[in-house]
């Protein structure tokens, strides 16, 4: 049965107004893709994933040591004005309590920049399978860094964490130290990947039920085509 001229002409309209406000949401998704992808990067090799509290050394004794700590690396302040650092991402060899969690931080890291390269296939395949595949591996990231995170306070009970916390540090128990900026940005990291995977799913369902019946069709390269 052919469809009126005026069905038509609104069938079209509507096809427009989708694909021009799915474009517009897809790109923002893949900027904040790039992004966190980037800051993967920043909680991977960032030594700040822990460090001394600012107290004052009230005793006769030699001050206790001041610094942060990361996955691959310790960093002890110094006279100088750069801190003497032990350890380093250069030899890929994170510190030994920290090698799970450096593990699952590196595979949450492959998941996320996978895909982000995994855009250049908007170009190949339908949108909806893109954005399913890209879902897909953006759980996987988050899921990755969540254990990472629940893993990293039970790892606390090591020599380097006592030389850096003092002696009264143990798992979930971070002695001398608090937290800082790089475990925090990893805590937030797994939200963000929830975010991100959740509207993957949404945009992946919209390129099929919010076309109307007769003008479905696999819509390619959304985010790429003009």
């Amino acid at each position: 049965m052919t469809a009126s001229p005026a069905l038509a002409d609104l069938s079209r309209l509507y096809q427009t107004e989708f694909v021009r406000s799915a474009r517009a949401v897809g790109v923002l998704w893949a900027v904040c893709t790039l992004c966190f992808a980037i800051i993967q990067v920043v909680i991977l090799v960032q030594p700040s994933w822990i460090g001394t509290t600012d107290t004052r050394h009230l005793g006769v004794g030699p001050a206790p040591p001041s610094g942060t700590l990361g996955l691959f690396e310790v960093c002890l302040e110094s006279d100088w004005p750069v801190p003497d650092c032990r350890g380093g991402l250069s030899s890929l060899s994170p510190l030994p309590s920290f090698q799970s969690v450096a593990v699952l931080v590196g595979v949450s890291l492959w998941a996320v920049w996978t895909s982000v390269l995994c855009l250049c296939l908007f170009r190949f395949c339908s949108a909806a399978t893109v954005y399913k595949i890209c879902a897909w591996l953006q759980l996987t990231a988050g899921f990755c860094l969540a254990l990472a995170c629940l893993l990293f306070p039970d790892s606390w009970e090591s020599p380097e964490m006592r030389t850096l916390c003092g002696d009264s540090v143990g798992s979930f128990s971070s002695g001398n130290c608090s937290v800082h900026w790089a475990y925090i940005l990893a805590i937030l990291g797994v939200l963000d990947a929830a975010i991100l995977a959740t509207l993957a799913f949404v945009l992946a369902n919209r390129q099929d039920a919010l076309l109307p019946p007769d003008s479905k069709e696999v819509t390619t390269g959304l985010l790429m085509s003009a």
